[in-house]
């Protein structure tokens, strides 16, 4: 399981500032960086490209939703810009993940490529107004898809990481909403903690607010690498 920090600081010197200080005092350490859509509106392609001569690996987060061709020319930007992992949304469908998976591999692109199934925002309610099905039938469904399609895994809670690895344990689990066992869960609905998230098998967790809130930020990266 690898650590990836969120960059979604209101600055992008608060976020270069934490990145930098992370890469000294955890210089032995595999943490990647999470670049949100917040980050990379306000601060570009600039800014992973800081990020990547400090030497971290990068996880663009921007859960592309478009037609097939849009999303293909979109993957290949960022392709280009040598990110390392990257989401688009499950809801796609899988015509749009075929064609990604063929380019990436017709590229043999190292980047992967992650769908998003259900936001931890989403509570059951409000995941079946939108989609009329519950949150683990809905998962079920979109893993299934990424399977056939090539995709490398999907951005889920840890409630769904067991259903994703029994469909195959080949697909990569990107788990966010994951929190301290003594802090807020702010909007998140379905978080967990380090321990948990380890159990249960997600390959990647995702770590923003609980880190760059806390009074000793090292501290609570120490304790999370800890847990892990």
């Amino acid at each position: 399981m690898k650590l990836c920090i969120a960059l979604d600081m209101p600055s992008m010197q608060e976020n270069l500032a934490l990145a930098k200080e992370v890469k000294k005092h955890f210089s032995n350490e595999e943490i990647w960086l999470k670049v949100g859509l917040r980050s990379f509106v306000r601060d570009g392609r600039d800014f992973v490209c800081m990020l990547q001569d400090l030497g971290f690996k990068i996880f663009l987060d921007l859960k592309i939703y478009d037609i097939p061709n849009t999303m293909l020319d979109c993957v290949y930007e960022c392709h280009q810009l040598g990110v390392d992992m990257m989401t688009i949304h499950a809801s796609c469908g899988k015509e749009a993940m075929k064609s990604i998976a063929k380019f990436l591999r017709t590229e043999s692109s190292n980047m992967r490529v992650v769908a998003v199934s259900a936001l931890t925002s989403f509570d059951e309610s409000g995941f079946k107004e939108i989609y009329n099905i519950s949150i683990k039938e809905g998962v079920k469904s979109f893993a299934n898809i990424v399977y056939e399609s090539g995709i490398d895994g999907l951005v889920c809670s840890i409630d769904e990481v067991s259903l994703i690895k029994s469909i195959s344990n080949t697909l990569c689990c990107v788990t966010p909403g994951i929190r301290l066992e003594d802090s807020n869960n702010d909007d998140q609905k379905r978080v967990a903690s380090v321990s948990v998230a380890k159990k249960m098998g997600s390959d990647f967790i995702v770590v923003g607010r609980p880190i760059y809130n806390a009074n000793d930020k090292f501290s609570v990266i120490k304790r999370i690498l800890s847990d892990m």
